[in-house]
Formats: structure tokens, sequence, C-alpha cells
């Protein structure tokens, strides 16, 4: 029976077979995994997963098998004939075509909004493989395009490497599941870039799954980090603080015996400490901040190509640019960053990202000139990085408003709008 609701797609019914099965009321599953009865009814009665982690919750708690639970969370294999549309949360259904129009707005500069209706279409119902190369290529040319600030070409992308990545998982060799978490992983990188926080949160909810099968500490690492990005993003400060909290210590425990996992573990470090920034947590956040610039202390000056997590002293030093902005003090965020330079990073998303940061820090410290200046030296390094990402584009139209005869912002102006 368990097989067969798996295998139509159905873990709410499974989890709903594990609850009779040890004669538990609705309400008494309810107390076990911290909701309410009505909820688990819900989760139980629904085909479209709204909370993974719930599921999950629900799932170990009744006693479903991973693997069992993990077949009937897998998109249904494509089969042409439905074209079928999913809703990631609640909150598209019930704030409808108002927010709809915002998010597409907000995103019209990476690519019309059919990239993104494509991409829904593969979360849905995985489509056939395209079968166009090696899987590891086209993985690193996905990045790459992540790394140019190429948004809509990897928006594009995504659902053949969704669709191949899954056909590989099929293996069940470790290797092969670790590399769609990494597939899923990037879809919620890009993603979040957009300002799709619910897109986000659906593929940050598959990479942590596949990485759990996979076994692998770093794909595990790089999924929580998204999932924690998301929710912070989405106001979840303390949920998203724990998630790091615990993905930093589980890499910590390992040993760090490679210079891959010491670099996740500064990365790991670095998010949990700008996360609890923008908790208004400021001693975690320093101390977490000091914390990453000791670990990196052993890195590289340059990341090697190729490497998960690029982090270097560098990196670390960008990163307390963001944490004291969080924080409220611009002073010392310009302070952190006014010894860097572009040179220092490898790629153009990170250039682009020391323009966008301090660009927020001097906006904070109310300098148009300077906020001007670091945002054109930001869309030069790659435009993706100020056209695509909804507050920055917002810092840009404030200029243009505020300050229209500012050196630079009328230039910067025309080039976001122009491509938007």
């Amino acid at each position: 029976m368990a097989l067969e609701l798996a295998a139509q797609r159905r873990p709410g019914a499974l989890v709903r077979l594990g609850r009779r099965h040890r004669a538990w009321t609705l309400a008494v599953l309810g107390g076990r995994i911290g909701c309410s009865a009505a909820t688990v009814s819900r989760l139980e009665r629904r085909t479209r997963i709204v909370d993974l982690a719930l599921v999950h919750r629900a799932a170990h708690e009744v006693g479903v098998a991973r693997p069992i639970l993990v077949m009937s969370l897998a998109p249904p294999p494509a089969t042409g004939l439905v074209a079928t549309t999913v809703t990631a949360s609640p909150c598209d259904a019930e704030e409808g075509p108002m927010r709809r129009r915002t998010l597409f707005t907000a995103t019209a500069a990476a690519g019309p909004a059919a990239v993104l209706m494509g991409l829904d279409d593969a979360l849905a119902a995985t489509p056939a493989p395209p079968g166009a190369g090696p899987l590891d290529k086209r993985l690193a040319g996905a990045r790459a395009l992540y790394d140019r600030g190429a948004h809509a070409r990897l928006l594009a992308a995504l659902p053949g490497l969704i669709a191949d990545a899954h056909r590989g998982a099929a293996s069940r060799r470790e290797l092969d599941q670790a590399r769609l978490s990494a597939v899923y992983s990037l879809a919620s990188a890009v993603l979040i870039k957009l300002g799709s926080y619910d897109r986000a949160r659906l593929t940050a909810d598959r990479a942590r799954t596949w990485a759990e099968i996979s076994g692998s500490p770093l794909a595990a690492a790089a999924a929580a980090r998204e999932l924690a990005i998301v929710l912070r993003h989405q106001d979840h400060h303390g949920a998203a603080r724990r998630l790091m909290s615990s993905a930093a210590a589980d890499l910590e425990a390992s040993g760090l015996r490679s210079d891959a996992a010491a670099a996740a573990y500064a990365q790991m470090l670095c998010t949990l400490a700008y996360t609890a920034a923008r908790g208004g947590r400021r001693a975690e956040a320093l101390a977490m901040a000091e914390e990453a610039r000791r670990a990196a202390g052993r890195l590289p000056q340059v990341a090697p190509p190729g490497r998960l997590f690029a982090i270097s002293p560098a990196a670390v030093d960008l990163y307390a640019v963001g944490v004291h902005w969080a924080l409220g003090d611009a002073g010392a965020a310009l302070e952190a960053g006014k010894d860097l330079r572009p040179g220092q990073f490898p790629t153009a998303e990170r250039k682009a990202r020391l323009g966008t940061d301090m660009a927020r820090a001097w906006w904070a410290w109310q300098r148009p000139e300077q906020t001007a200046r670091a945002l054109l030296e930001a869309y030069r390094a790659s435009p993706g990085e100020v056209r695509d990402r909804p507050a920055i584009r917002r810092i840009v139209t404030e200029l243009a408003e505020r300050h229209p005869r500012t050196s630079g912002v009328r230039e910067l102006h025309a080039a976001v709008t122009q491509t938007g």
C-alpha cells in the first residue's frame, strides 16, 4: 500500500497511513509535530505540498521510510499529455494576479515571464531528459552563467538540467544524487537573486532532500545555506539562524580535513553572521564574522576554479560589509570594504557584489554620488546584479527620483531601464 501511494505521488496519504497504523488521532500527531489537527488534516488531504519541512517531520514521526517518502515527493515523470502548473505556496494563490504581475515586473529584466513559467512546469512535472551532453560539464556551464549574472540564460537551461539530473539520480549512486541536489541549489540561488522566494524555497527544499539521500556533507551544506537565505528573506530569521548553526556544526564535526570542507565551513559562518545581523543579533553577528575571518585564514587568496564554495579572505571581508550594513552601521560597512578591490574576486558576480554592497552602505550614509559610482562599477562587471535584483533596482529608481542631476545617475538609470 505504501509503495502504491508513493508511486501515485501522495505523501499526505502516506502520513495518514502511518498515523492510522499507530492509531493516533489528528490532534495527537499535530501535538507531536507542533501544529493543529486541522493543519494535519489538510496535509494528509492535499496533493500539492506547501510545507515540505512539515511533511518530513510528520512522515518521520509516523514511521514512513525515507526512500518511500522521497519517492512520493519526486516530480511525476513527463507524459507529454498534460500541461501542469503549480503554485509554490499559498501566498501565490491568495494574492493572485497582482502578486504575479509584480513578480514578473521585477524579473522582466532577466527574461520574459515564460522563462519562469517554463521552470514552474519543470518543477511540477519533470520534462523528458534532453540528454544534451555530459551533466558535469553542463552544470559547470550553468554555474558559469550564474557567476556572469546571465540569469535569463540560466533560467532557460535549468529545466533540461533538472530533467537530466533526475535521470542520473535514478542510478541511486550517491554522486548522482548529490549532483541533483546541486542543480536544485543552483536553481534556488538564481531565484533568490530575482526575489522569487516561493519558488526558491521549493527548490531549496528539494536540494536538501536529495543532499540528505546522497549523504554528501558539502551538498547538504550548500542546500542548507540556500534554504536559510530564503527563510531570511521570508522574515523567518530564527529558523534561518538555527538551520545555519546546525549546518556549521555538522561541518565542524567532520574535522574539516580538506580545503573544500574548510571553505564550506567559512562560508557557513559568513552566512550565519549575515543572518544574525538581519535578525538584529549584533553580538552574535560580529562574533560569527570574526570566526569566519579566522576560519578563512588557511584558505588561498583566490579560490581554485570549480570549488563549490568559492570563499577567500577577501570574500569574508566583503561579507563583513554586508553584516555592518545589516546592523545599521553604514560607516563600519564602508570601513570594512575600503581596501577591497574587484581584482580580488574571480567572478563577475562577486566583483559586482562588491559594488552593490558598497552602494547600499553609501546610500544608507546618504551619499548619492558615491552610491551611483559604486552601482555603475557593479553594472559594468555584471549587469544582472544591478538590473535583476529588486532591492538594487529600487536604489537606482530612488537615485533617479531624488538626485537626477548627480553624476552617473542618468547613465545608470538609462542602462537599467533600457534592459528592463
